[in-house]
């Protein structure tokens, strides 16, 4: 399941705060925005629970790379993000490195490109989940409807008409006028 609207907000609030592209240093405050919330989300409940301490530093990036596909990390970068935590994979500034390198990986960004592109179009331009009411059923056949069609078109979201249809939606149109 994508991650919620709510939380996205949230997330990408966090990660933006005080950052005013082309003003000032704006790339280095990106990235302690990035380092700060990685830290942040490592220590959640949901993240404990789903990646415990206890966890050994094989069997963490064996699940983060099991949860981000299976097959976004290669033998080398499981084994230099293994060696990373080294002996304390509990340790959290490393967790949220390992964390990061997983996330930012390209494999992973190439695999979840058109996924995610779906779903900014709901929080876009319908600010909701892709489950939520108007959606019949909420079960997401809206979503997979527009991730297939988007896939069909090899990614090319303006051969598969994707921006036109979201704006000259009767939902688009109801809430934000004609």
């Amino acid at each position: 399941m994508p991650v919620k609207f709510t939380e996205f907000l949230r997330d990408t609030q966090q990660i933006g705060q005080g950052v005013q592209v082309g003003i000032g240093n704006w790339q280095a405050q990106l990235e302690a925005n990035k380092q700060a919330f990685a830290i942040t989300f490592v220590q959640r409940t949901e993240f404990l629970a789903a990646f415990p301490n206890s966890l050994t530093a094989d069997q963490f990036v064996t699940q983060l790379n099991t949860n981000a596909g299976g097959a976004v990390l290669s033998a080398a970068e499981k084994a230099n993000l293994v060696a990373m935590l080294g002996a304390t994979p509990s340790d959290v500034t490393r967790r949220a490195s390992v964390l990061r390198s997983v996330a930012e990986d390209p494999d992973l960004k190439d695999g979840e490109k058109n996924k995610a592109f779906v779903l900014m179009q709901y929080f876009g331009y319908l600010r909701r989940n892709p489950n939520d009411p108007p959606e019949p059923g909420l079960n997401f056949n809206g979503y997979n409807f527009w991730l297939g069609k988007l896939n069909q078109f090899n990614g090319n979201f303006v051969n598969a008409d994707m921006v036109k249809a979201f704006i000259v939606s009767a939902e688009y149109r109801q809430r934000f006028g004609p």
